[in-house]
């Protein structure tokens, strides 16, 4: 078994995606390095820093070409994959073109930009699967606007609410990151390219220019100075794929309850041989909230190594840095993971309206106590109002008696003259619970938009 569900023939399919792990593989890593290469010799090329053919020289060599395992064996010698890369295709030029290759870039401008290339195509991996989540979802939260579902505190029966509420909050939470991610990726996505200490210094006056030229070749942005050792973008990012992360474990937990057999309100969607035990024959796991919730509980010590990164010593860091290229990857691949699953739910759940409509009835009224004790409180008093719907709530609970019932005996409520049936009534809260859908949909709606307009 590997040590990384990333490259993990076992573990990999259930934890990560096939398109993030591609994102990641040595093929891809190398890749990114040739076209980072090819890029800085186009752009010194117009500055007659270097020959024409150059560009085109790297740029005909395939990762293929190289032998990639041998770079590795090599990495654990030089301690950095850059080493042997350079003299692996400083080979495949010709002595002119040789003397020019890789002219005032160091090791970590390589490195550092490549994975930039890495997470420009995983960030466009993670907005395709968080379109398609805020898509289904909507489409939850819009159909079951008015249905009757218990809203629940402490894991306890609250209030009534409206399952398309339910749904709401989690459209909401997740739209509230992907939100982030245009931002995200103006900030994020920028080429490094400093040379050895950051100062450009063996290019003399035209450093600035070939930097420019290198950014413009690769589509990346350009930082006021080399961020070799200012690593907070790395680590945003870090943080953000763990923000999702959590997003999404907020509604695998919810689903992960209302699954249960006891509660029993909404389901995962079948498919054939998911879920099942090896032990007994009956069990439908909840799979996609299982996987999540595995992701996330695994996503966030990675970000810590993000951050600790962030205590990069002078012009190049030792250990921190390296650091970056197990974590960052992970995240991503844990992300992919539980947005595959995120996305299972929210294109396929199905939800048991009956259920749900059944369960409200299951603590004979007591969900409505606060709209009682709210009533009651208009004549007797908050606190004493409070204090009467408390005492009639455990009465319930000793006997199995109807609320409605048990506060109808009581003196205070019959002489106060109050009429509960509306406290009873459970159209009214769900209508309160509705009319928060629309926000909801209306956020998405202009989250969508903003990632559909970063993507052109």
């Amino acid at each position: 078994m590997s040590f990384s569900p990333l490259d993990s023939d076992l573990l990999g399919p259930l934890f990560t995606t096939e398109a993030m792990r591609d994102c990641f593989t040595d093929r891809s890593w190398i890749a990114s390095m040739l076209a980072v290469e090819a890029a800085l010799a186009r752009s010194e090329s117009r500055l007659g820093l270097a020959p024409d053919a150059l560009g085109l020289a790297i740029e005909a060599i395939r990762p293929d070409d190289l032998d990639i395992p041998s770079i590795g064996v090599q990495a654990g010698i030089a301690g950095v994959p850059t080493i042997p890369f350079v003299k692996a295709v400083q080979s495949r030029l010709s002595a002119e073109l040789e003397r020019s290759f890789h002219k005032g870039a160091t090791t970590q401008d390589i490195m550092d930009t490549a994975l930039v290339l890495r997470m420009r195509d995983a960030l466009d991996l993670v907005a395709a699967d968080v379109d398609a989540i805020i898509q289904g979802l909507s489409r939850l939260a819009d159909a079951h606007r008015g249905t009757p579902c218990v809203g629940r505190s402490y894991g306890q029966h609250a209030a009534p609410v409206s399952f398309g509420y339910k749904a709401a909050v989690w459209l909401s939470g997740i739209a509230d990151v992907a939100g982030r991610l245009p931002d995200l990726r103006t900030h994020v996505l920028v080429v490094s390219f400093g040379g050895p200490v950051g100062t450009l210094a063996s290019l003399g006056d035209a450093g600035p220019l070939v930097l420019e030229g290198l950014a413009a070749e690769l589509g990346l942005g350009v930082t006021p100075l080399c961020w070799h050792t200012n690593r907070g973008r790395i680590a945003e990012t870090g943080t953000w794929l763990v923000r999702l992360i959590g997003a999404l474990a907020k509604m695998a937990t919810d689903v992960l309850h209302l699954a249960s057999t006891e509660v029993a309100e909404v389901a995962e969607p079948h498919i054939p041989g998911r879920g099942g035990s090896s032990a007994m024959p009956h069990k439908r796991n909840p799979v996609a909230s299982t996987v999540i919730l595995a992701c996330h509980a695994t996503a966030s010590p990675h970000a810590a190594t993000l951050f600790g990164a962030m205590a990069a010593a002078h012009e190049r860091p030792a250990g921190p840095w390296h650091a970056e290229w197990n974590a960052l990857p992970l995240l991503f691949g844990f992300a992919s993971g539980a947005l595959r699953e995120a996305r299972t739910l929210a294109e396929g759940l199905t939800v048991d309206a009956e259920r749900m409509r059944a369960n409200i009835d299951l603590t004979r009224g007591l969900l409505f106590a606060d709209a009682a004790a709210g009533r009651l409180g208009a004549k007797l008093g908050r606190e004493a109002a409070h204090r009467l719907v408390e005492q009639a709530a455990e009465t319930v609970r000793r006997t199995g008696a109807m609320l409605p019932d048990v506060l109808s005996q009581e003196p205070a409520v019959r002489d106060c003259g109050v009429d509960l049936a509306p406290a009873f009534d459970l159209a009214p809260a769900v209508a309160a619970a509705a009319r928060w859908v629309d926000p909801a949909l209306r956020q998405a709606a202009a989250v969508r938009e903003r990632l559909s307009a970063n993507r052109s």
